[in-house]
């Protein structure tokens, strides 16, 4: 059976001067790429694709050199934009994310709506099969992105399915019909 696995990155080293698309890996983040790829190596990935994002690309590369294998960027996998939001705390950060999921055809939080950002993503995914037809395809992305397309396919509520999504973590998908097959919600535990 084809998979789809969709990979949160791992953590980033969060400065609050600093746009979250531009944010790189932690020392945390770096470290927890090993067991991640472990994770992910049973899979025996066709292709890999990443974000154009600093801390995807970077989680792709270390997951991509831990597994022997090549990678490549693609296009429209980037986060949610919420490029000129700013950094906000915690609970007001989450307090956004919440009335975005909620209301998915409202401009509410960033400059994309949450209908917005999922038709962008699947268009990406769309493309990414497309150019794989065949075997098992990992693309390392963001959060909220894979929530959107996981939820759509899966009907379960976003923002649960959301909270559950460490850095990082994954969803693997049957395809064609992105059934989804398994959530693991946190490698840290595998360090």
């Amino acid at each position: 059976m084809r998979q789809l696995l969709l990979v949160k990155h791992a953590m980033p080293d969060i400065i609050p001067t600093l746009p979250a698309h531009a944010w790189h890996l932690s020392a945390d983040g770096q470290q927890r790429c090993l067991p991640l790829a472990r994770l992910l190596a049973p899979y025996c990935p066709a292709t890999i694709v990443s974000s154009r994002e600093p801390k995807a690309a970077e989680t792709t590369a270390h997951v991509a050199a831990h597994l022997r294998t090549s990678w490549r960027l693609g296009e429209g996998l980037h986060e949610h934009d919420r490029a000129h939001v700013g950094y906000l705390p915690r609970e007001h950060f989450d307090h956004a994310v919440a009335a975005f999921f909620s209301s998915p055809d409202e401009l509410c939080f960033g400059q994309e709506t949450a209908h917005q950002a999922r038709v962008r993503f699947h268009a990406a995914i769309d493309k990414i099969l497309s150019d794989t037809p065949a075997g098992n395809i990992i693309v390392i992305t963001h959060g909220t992105v894979i929530t959107l397309f996981v939820a759509h396919h899966t009907r379960l509520p976003p923002l649960p399915l959301w909270q559950r999504l460490g850095l990082p973590s994954f969803v693997v998908l049957t395809l064609p019909e992105f059934g989804l097959a398994e959530i693991v919600e946190d490698v840290a535990g595998d360090i």
